[in-house]
């Protein structure tokens, strides 16, 4: 008894209890698949977290940019009408900047989180199937 694996020791236990044969081979094969299902998942998360991040990062420099140019642009001058003209004209660019920001961001971030969750679903759909041909085919 002692040179039985664990193995053995199972599939003795399934005898004696009338289980049906497992094919180990291909349960192994469905958990590899679950595994490369979660590496791509990850990968899709990282790869969008990126994406994200990366516009973040233009948005600030454009807003960076944008402000410079504001400062230059909004000297004092002029007459108290043209001086009211350039402020008003400022504030609308900061809003259109900030909307059109904030819709590029709300455009990615749902991308983002949609991708990696249907791998994972995808793939248990699959290992249910998987395992029960394997079930079945070892019925048969």
């Amino acid at each position: 008894m002692a040179d039985k694996t664990v193995m053995d020791m199972f599939a003795d236990m399934a005898k004696q209890i009338n289980l049906p044969k497992i094919d180990y081979e291909a349960f192994l094969d469905i958990h590899r698949k679950n595994i490369e299902a979660m590496q791509k998942s990850a990968a899709a998360l990282s790869e969008r977290g990126r994406a994200v991040f990366a516009k973040q990062q233009e948005i600030l420099a454009e807003v960076a940019r944008e402000a410079r140019q504001m400062i230059a642009d909004s000297k004092p001058g002029g007459s108290p009408q043209e001086v009211a003209t350039k402020q008003v004209e400022l504030a609308r660019r900061v809003f259109d900047a900030t909307v059109k920001n904030t819709m590029d961001i709300t455009e990615l971030i749902p991308k983002s989180s949609g991708e990696a969750p249907k791998i994972i679903l995808d793939r248990i759909r699959e290992s249910v199937a998987e395992a029960r041909a394997a079930i079945e085919s070892r019925k048969a």
